[in-house]
């Protein structure tokens, strides 16, 4: 808990953050990586070239400053934060290396503006976040070393299988090099690897979903190749240079965002591009029940549209399953084969009768540009918010308008 007082200093820091975060958030990664520069290798440094991470971070900043008096709202951030923490092994004396350096850095950006009052209050309020955080990270270490298979940091795997899936996307099948068992997880959630990077001398870290069903034998990651973006070098890397029989390093299962197998209500997948690897977990998931399920996915052509024909199939075998393809740019070939079923990108209106089911979750995964289109139009049909979930690939950002 925070004082009364640190609520009302961080409040009226507001303006100043809404104006300065984003010159702040930069400073203060440039300031860190000086001062810890073994950090670089945690920190995804893909997106610190594109300026996500420095966007995320000051977008966070202001969230949490405007409900510190409400920090019930900020749970759902709070806790994916937590996975992705965990899923690259923060530690809790990392910490107040990132307090130290952002107080440093709120002085040095805003200079007489950050007064000791308004320090202090920072320093306060940084500090209640960090205990919460570090609490759930702590549960989150120990349910993954106490699960059935599970272990804590990373665990060394080798690549059994590696299969093109489209034009772009790959999937790599990874098998324990110790011959153990896996823990179970939940369909949805990601695991993270660590590739060295030759061209920057660095072990980077990067989440992939998880793309098959649970099972105690090997994940599934499914990759997508990314062209000129520096957010893409670790993908490309496993595309271009990770082989069969090859080791990597992996941490266990992590992530909030991930199929409600407590429940006996219908399921709505809607994924955008490469969003659909964790949508075939739990689509996989779901062929084994008999809970209705609609899978619809956007893709820009036949070329690129990853594991269509495993999809296909299990609509075909499953009455309880059925599935919608969007195809934006279809090719000569698609429009022959009848390979989708509208033109165009992912519209739910025009499937409304399909898709607008009583009491179905529906889950998000995809572009965020692509997730609030769809987010708005289920809010617009009266779905409840609780009932869309959303996966967020990257540094963590809220898809509502």
């Amino acid at each position: 808990m925070v004082s009364p007082r640190t609520i009302e200093i961080v409040k009226a820091t507001v303006p100043v953050l809404q104006e300065h975060g984003l010159t702040l958030t930069k400073h203060f990664y440039q300031r860190m990586f000086n001062d810890v520069p073994e950090l670089k290798n945690i920190f995804n440094m893909g997106n610190q070239a594109g300026g996500k991470q420095q966007m995320a971070l000051a977008q966070a900043v202001l969230a949490y400053a405007e409900n510190i008096d409400n920090l019930a709202a900020l749970g759902p951030v709070a806790s994916r934060i937590a996975h992705k923490h965990a899923s690259i092994g923060i530690r809790a004396d990392q910490y107040p290396i990132v307090g130290r350096n952002l107080l440093a850095s709120i002085r040095e950006v805003l200079g007489e503006a950050a007064t000791d009052d308004i320090i202090n209050a920072w320093a306060e309020a940084y500090q209640a976040l960090a205990d919460v955080l570090i609490a759930a990270e702590a549960e989150l270490y120990r349910a993954a070393q106490a699960a059935p298979g599970g272990w804590n940091g990373w665990r060394e795997f080798i690549v059994d299988r590696k299969e093109p899936e489209s034009e772009l996307i790959t999937s790599f099948y990874l098998r324990p090099a110790d011959g153990g068992k896996l823990p179970p997880f939940v369909p949805g959630q990601f695991v993270s690897v660590v590739v060295h990077v030759p061209q920057l001398g660095l072990e980077q870290i990067r989440q992939y979903s998880l793309s098959e069903a649970p099972n105690d034998s090997y994940f599934r990651i499914s990759v997508k190749r990314e062209a000129n973006d520096p957010a893409g070098m670790v993908s490309n890397l496993l595309h271009d240079t990770v082989n069969v029989g090859d080791r990597l390093r992996l941490a266990p299962p992590f992530g909030d965002f991930y199929l409600h197998e407590d429940r006996e209500t219908p399921v709505v997948l809607i994924s955008g591009g490469v969003g659909l690897t964790p949508m075939v977990s739990m689509l996989n998931a779901l062929a084994g029940t008999n809970r209705r399920a609609v899978f619809v996915h956007g893709a820009r052509n036949g070329r690129v549209h990853a594991l269509k024909g495993h999809v296909e199939q299990i609509a075909g075998e499953q009455a309880h399953v059925e599935h919608v393809v969007f195809y934006d740019e279809p090719t000569e070939d698609d429009v022959l084969g009848r390979d989708y079923h509208i033109q165009g990108v992912v519209d739910l209106e025009p499937v409304r009768a399909r898709v607008e089911l009583p009491d179905a979750d529906y889950y998000l995964c995809g572009p965020q540009p692509f997730m609030m289109k769809q987010r708005n139009t289920l809010l617009g049909w009266g779905v409840p918010s609780d009932r869309i979930h959303y996966e967020v690939f990257g540094p963590d950002q809220q898809i509502a308008a």
